[in-house]
């Protein structure tokens, strides 16, 4: 198991967690010519992997976490099966889904504006553990 920031802002300015939680997905909005990369990425995510939603801004104190979820299962989903809302996407139980926020940790070389990423900042893996399993 793993934990994983993905980021929900599509066109560089519309967030639509909301609309990913309703749907119950988690994806990218990039086409696979665009970012490859993230693509493949995402295809690696393993059921039981927990994602969480971020939101980065670059002098804020503080992560913002919009939801905290389960891979579900090994599908990749379509544009098409997710009704044109991302290009490719996982399906996600999410398990948490009021918003809060993380004390940024001090630390150099920060991947969370990434859309995509491996968490490993202890301080952050153990909130979102803290929060997920009191959740469940």
């Amino acid at each position: 198991m793993a934990i994983y920031g993905i980021g929900a802002y599509v066109d560089g300015h519309r967030d639509i967690s909301q609309e990913c939680i309703n749907e119950g997905v988690a994806g990218v909005g990039w086409g696979d010519r665009e970012a490859p990369e993230i693509h493949r990425f995402l295809r690696s995510l393993k059921v039981g992997d927990v994602v969480y939603i971020k939101a980065f801004v670059p002098r804020s104190p503080e992560v913002q976490v919009k939801a905290i979820g389960l891979v579900e299962s090994d599908e990749v989903l379509s544009a098409d099966q997710m009704n044109g809302l991302l290009q490719i996407g996982r399906r996600i139980r999410w398990v948490v889904t009021a918003p809060f926020a993380i004390p940024k940790p001090h630390e150099r070389n920060n991947v969370r504006a990434n859309t995509l990423y491996e968490e490993f900042h202890p301080t952050v893996q153990q909130e979102i553990m803290r929060r997920l399993l009191a959740g469940i």
